[in-house]
């Protein structure tokens, strides 16, 4: 704010620079070429896809309509199967028609069930020996074989065998498609992020030209271009208004609801809805290079980052197929040696079946999967994904002062008239001189003028005053706006009472302006860096978590202590060097406290990275975005409460997950190998797939409840 009192003496107006654009107007993500951010949104799905499929459980390059599609014809050609099955008969006490043929009817169609239903999982089973990394594929391909080997043993009277396994077969492979369905499904959904991104910009352009308009592709957009967005219509690309004005909704990009006026010189955002007015918009950012397509990539790089939790997921999966094959192999031999082979062989299948790791497999990468979305739509792009699970043991979140807390444009912040009472006289006067500067002090006083609902008078002959102010004729009188240096120049001297307050406002760090009517001193103003009014908020609700909040700037320290005094702010760090920021998240560090950094500067790129939690405010530097793991999509600090709720709830989330998987395996493999059989307690293999399957569908529905956690930043508890 200093430097804003000097610049305002009346140095060049356009050398401020401008407030920074929303979310990376040229993010510098790598990605591959594309000539449209949709374009890219689809390369990056695609490799989350194979990134999901490798994860959970080898689904050999398979999509959910693949899944449904083979359940629903398995479920149609079950049936007749289950129906002809001479075991369910006698148990539901009927009898199955009888007709040449019918005997093999369930054979024949066991066997399009386990070759046409079955293949995605006996070619996940192969890929895993291949990668020697057994799990669950593997453990399902194995059970179905036995079975579909043991059902024609029996089909074709080889060896006196009574181990008619065709419906449990059936059932098995069709609650088994139906339990990936719903997992892919689940996971696919994650993707929602992404396609609804892609699905924000529109399909085509207006692009002015002289003699109208003509309507073209969007990818056929270059910067320069004017275009023509119409009421109601999305920008097709990040750009300028050049002309007129209108109120955007840009919820889709920020996560706030609430409209933002946009005016000529305002940057507007690709995929933001003009919602009242046309409006003529000049291209400055096409395809990749939007801001849009920059969220797209950081959404997909997130999707497919590994973490802990999903490498734990991935080992206890591999733990349960030893543990189902051990436990499956002692089962046959204990059985045999008991003189039932056959009996043998239906508990060793069982035992296979019951214990797949499929729900093990998809505890984890689920809620993975779905809290970064959820994220997404928050406005809160997760980069890498253990800043997510990170965030939960975060003790202190330290906030770049400028920028971040603050919005970093200045604000008029207090008057002060030597007539008393006349404080609104002053400022009608500062504004109507200021009405024709484009400079952010400028603007500040007349923004100011205009709230209050003041009358400006008009000013004529207005002119910039180098190092020293600004000045205009108003009724015929000069009116003078201007610091210090304006002063001497006048000869004029502050009254003690002004000049009183004046100290006060200084010590602060705030930017004096005197406004002077010949050589009259009338009043002066004060503008500060403006504090962001959800800054207040964002503070109290880490602090209401147990997270303490620090500051950091390299603002003077009388400039810093007065932010950090009106946000209750625990501890500060003054007068900081771009340099040693990093050097104030390490002291952090070295009293035991782990750090979440957010900032949105290139100088705060080195403090992001060192930082356990790296979180770069949207309307940041490309580098800054690069440095860290969480990028917030608006200007929000309120968004970092997003980040501990939803890691939180995701912890909480995983663990009741695994605790189920695992609980489940332990409980029911047991069960499944005939321990209690001498009670009467047997366990078929398709009630073994109708548990494993419920096993599933529940891990998947406690995920879903994640969908539940509040993250609209205006709903701060």
């Amino acid at each position: 704010m200093e430097n804003h009192h000097e610049h305002h003496g009346g140095e060049d107006h356009a050398g401020h620079q401008a407030p920074q654009t929303l979310p990376g107007q040229a993010t510098s993500v790598a990605s591959p070429p594309t000539d449209h951010a949709g374009h890219a949104h689809q390369q990056h799905g695609a490799q989350d896809d194979d990134h999901a499929v490798h994860s959970h459980g080898q689904h050999a390059g398979h999509s959910t309509a693949m899944f449904k599609n083979r359940f629903w014809l398995t479920l149609v050609l079950s049936v007749p199967v289950v129906y002809f099955s001479p075991m369910v008969g006698h148990l539901l006490g009927y009898m199955p028609p009888a007709f040449p043929g019918s005997t093999w009817i369930p054979a024949v169609l066991g066997t399009v069930i386990f070759l046409y239903g079955g293949q995605p999982f006996l070619k996940g089973g192969v890929q895993e020996l291949k990668n020697r990394q057994p799990g669950m594929m593997l453990l399902i391909a194995m059970a179905i074989t036995v079975a579909f080997a043991a059902s024609w043993v029996t089909t074709l009277g080889i060896g006196g065998f009574d181990l008619d396994f065709w419906w449990e077969l059936a059932l098995l492979v069709a609650i088994m498609l139906l339990g990936h369905w719903i997992e892919m499904r689940a996971l696919g959904s994650a993707q929602g992020a992404l396609d609804a991104l892609a699905a924000l910009l529109p399909d085509e352009a207006e692009r002015v030209t002289g003699s109208g308009t003509e309507t073209l592709p969007v990818s056929e957009l270059r910067e320069g271009d004017i275009v023509l967005v119409r009421s109601g219509a999305r920008m097709p690309a990040d750009g300028t208004v050049v002309e007129g004005q209108a109120e955007f909704d840009e919820s889709m990009i920020t996560g706030e609801s609430k409209t933002v006026p946009r005016a000529p010189g305002d940057s507007v955002v690709a995929g933001t809805v003009a919602t009242d007015n046309t409006v003529r918009v000049q291209v400055t950012a096409v395809g990749e290079n939007t801001a849009l397509a920059g969220i797209q990539r950081l959404v997909a790089e997130a999707q497919a980052s590994s973490s802990r939790a999903q490498a734990l997921a991935d080992r206890a999966a591999a733990f349960l197929f030893y543990f189902a094959a051990g436990a499956g192999l002692i089962t046959f031999i204990v059985w045999a040696l008991l003189g039932s082979v056959p009996e043998a062989v239906t508990r060793t299948v069982t035992v296979l079946v019951i214990a797949c790791p499929h729900a093990l497999g998809l505890a984890i990468p689920l809620v993975i999967a779905i809290s970064t979305e959820q994220a997404a739509r928050a406005g809160v792009l997760i980069k890498n994904r253990m800043a997510l699970e990170r965030m939960r043991t975060i003790d202190v979140v330290l906030f770049d002062k400028t920028g971040t807390l603050t919005t970093g444009e200045p604000d008029l912040k207090d008057i002060a008239a030597v007539a008393d009472g006349d404080t609104d006289r002053l400022l009608a006067l500062a504004a109507a001189v200021e009405s024709d500067s484009e400079h952010p002090v400028a603007r500040a006083i007349v923004r100011a003028a205009r709230q209050r609902n003041l009358t400006i008078p008009d000013a004529t002959g207005f002119s910039s005053l180098t190092g020293r102010g600004v000045r205009a004729t108003i009724d015929g009188r000069t009116v003078h706006v201007g610091g210090p240096a304006l002063l001497r120049e006048l000869g004029a001297v502050e009254p003690e009472p002004l000049a009183r307050s004046t100290r006060t406002w200084m010590d602060r760090g705030a930017a004096v302006l005197h406004v002077i009517d010949g050589n009259t001193i009338l009043g002066a103003v004060s503008l500060e860096d403006a504090i962001r009014p959800e800054s207040r908020q964002a503070v109290a609700a880490l602090q209401n978590r147990g997270i303490k909040v620090a500051m950091i700037t390299g603002d003077a320290r009388q400039v810093a202590q007065a932010v950090a005094e009106e946000l209750n702010i625990d501890e500060v760090f003054a007068e900081v060097l771009p340099a040693d920021k990093d050097k104030k998240v390490a002291e952090l560090q070295g009293r035991g406290l782990k750090v979440a950094m957010v900032g949105d500067g290139v100088n705060d790129s080195p403090a992001l990275a060192r930082a356990e939690v790296g979180i770069a405010i949207g309307a940041g530097t490309d580098v800054a975005m690069e440095s860290a793991g969480v990028v917030l999509a608006g200007n929000d600090p309120r968004a970092v409460l997003s980040m501990v709720d939803l890691s939180r709830a995701s912890y909480r989330k995983m663990w009741q997950n695994l605790i189920w998987a695992t609980g489940y395996n332990v409980l029911s493999v047991p069960l499944a190998a005939g321990v209690v059989a001498f009670a009467g307690v047997v366990l078929s293999p398709a009630a073994g797939a109708v548990l494993m399957s419920v096993s599933t569908i529940v891990v998947a529905l406690n995920a879903q409840l994640l969908r539940r956690v509040k993250l609209n930043p205006a709903q701060v508890r």
